[in-house]
């Protein structure tokens, strides 16, 4: 790998927001070109039934000639949404401190109660 290509990847400033099992990367980055872009990636971790865990992300390249648009669009949603809605997150699945409860009624009996009769 040239030096160029080494400067393309590096990262120039980044921030790091967790919000439970996601991660949002944003980091400033260097074209070829020596100017600046974002990208915002989001990264999702997946656990599967053996223990393991696996993440998928999604990644955002935002360059300068959109930054304008881009900031006045994410403010309108992100106020709309407030607006309408509060900051209070009304999914209880999301909630920090969520447990999820059974009640008798939902549960299922693991037999079925069958007559020879009725074979």
């Amino acid at each position: 790998m040239n030096e160029n290509d080494m400067l393309e990847k590096e990262e120039i400033f980044s921030k790091v927001l967790r919000a439970g099992r996601r991660t949002y990367f944003f980091d400033v980055r260097s074209t070829k070109a020596d100017d600046y872009y974002i990208t915002i990636t989001e990264s999702k971790k997946f656990t599967e039934d053996d223990g393991s865990f696996h993440f998928k992300k999604h990644k955002i390249y935002l360059y300068k000639e959109d930054f304008s648009a881009f900031r006045d669009i994410l403010d309108e949603m992100t106020s709309y949404v407030l607006d309408q809605k509060g900051e209070e997150v009304i999914s209880e699945r999301h909630q920090k401190d969520f447990k999820k409860e059974y009640s008798k009624e939902n549960e299922v009996n693991s037999f079925t109660d069958i007559d020879f009769d009725d074979i």
